[in-house]
């Protein structure tokens, strides 16, 4: 595995912050694998994550104010090696463009769990119990992928 692409619904959420947990697991290891995020939907193109997002990554030690959403392209399924959507909705979206060599990251972690869009939580913690989620999976995947 040399490249991944995380995929959530806007990119403004939970794949930026799959997105820095991985760069971050990578960079520890001193492994050279690229790591990406996108949306499936247009919406976000260009902005920033979302506020709740940049705070838990900040108290997590992550910085992701640099990051802007973009939305996945066919040309990403070539590009990456692996291709991990955050829920089943993006899964099947997902594989319905063609995506190959698509996984699910919920597999890694949750038995099989969609990680949730932490807007349908309540508050912050939605957003703590979303990052927690994804670090457990992430690190799960990338151990039994790769180290």
């Amino acid at each position: 595995m040399d490249s991944v692409l995380f995929v959530c619904l806007g990119n403004i959420c939970r794949s930026p912050l799959a997105e820095a947990i991985a760069r971050d697991f990578v960079e520890k290891k001193g492994l050279q694998i690229e790591i990406d995020s996108a949306g499936t939907g247009p919406w976000h193109i260009g902005k920033a994550p979302c506020a709740n997002s940049i705070k838990v990554a900040k108290q997590n030690g992550l910085d992701i104010t640099h990051f802007k959403a973009r939305q996945v392209k066919k040309e990403d399924f070539e590009r990456f090696s692996l291709i991990v959507a955050l829920d089943s909705n993006n899964y099947n979206d997902l594989k319905a463009m063609g995506a190959k060599n698509l996984v699910k990251l919920g597999t890694y972690g949750y038995n099989d769990a969609d990680v949730p869009d932490p807007y349908f939580y309540d508050g912050f913690e939605g957003f703590e119990e979303v990052y927690k989620m994804i670090q457990e999976c992430t690190y799960t995947l990338f151990d039994n992928s790769i180290v």
